[in-house]
């Protein structure tokens, strides 16, 4: 049964963990972790992270929040086959979208209500790929701002993807918000 949507903004981050499996990842995809009509992860295959290490509220390089996840890379992801034939390669855009749904996810974590959606990125860099070799992706998200008036509800985060390791894209300024609209 899920949690009723009219959560409390007085509702502290001790109500949830801070640390998530594929369990609790594939509930928060259903709308059962943060109540229905808050913040929801995509379902598989759109789901980009197996599990979350860590969330913050004050954590990370600024001290406004942190998040790190990890994707486990198997050859039978279904983008390999699709992306390219005969040259397999993870789109650079799922791994800018895991940062996207992680940043989300922690404004979810927090409290705040509202679905989430993408605002934008300042910069991304993409140095290396994802091919199926690699056998696991890391995800570290810092906040920079995260934001809640009346009127808006929004993180501001600069993130890095690792492919075993080997820093492999680089955000700054992504920003996601929440609506309850």
């Amino acid at each position: 049964m899920s949690k009723p949507r009219n959560v409390t903004k007085e509702k502290n981050m001790s109500q949830f963990p801070t640390s998530f499996d594929k369990d609790d990842l594939l509930k928060c995809a259903r709308g059962e972790l943060f109540g229905e009509g808050n913040a929801q992860l995509p379902a598989p295959p759109m789901l980009m992270m197996d599990r979350i290490m860590d969330v913050s509220a004050d954590g990370g390089a600024h001290g406004k929040g942190h998040i790190t996840a990890e994707f486990d890379i198997t050859p039978d992801l279904w983008f390999f086959d699709c992306h390219f034939p005969g040259n397999p390669i993870m789109p650079g855009c799922l791994g800018l979208d895991g940062l996207w749904q992680l940043t989300g996810f922690n404004l979810g974590w927090r409290g705040w209500q509202g679905r989430g959606y993408a605002l934008g990125v300042g910069e991304v860099k993409l140095t290396g790929m994802v091919r199926p070799d690699r056998k696991l992706l890391t995800y570290k998200i810092d906040f920079t701002k995260a934001i809640q008036t009346r009127r808006l509800t929004m993180g501001v985060a600069d993130g890095i993807v690792e492919a075993d390791g080997e820093v492999i894209y680089q955000v700054k300024d992504m920003k996601v918000a929440l609506s309850e609209s």
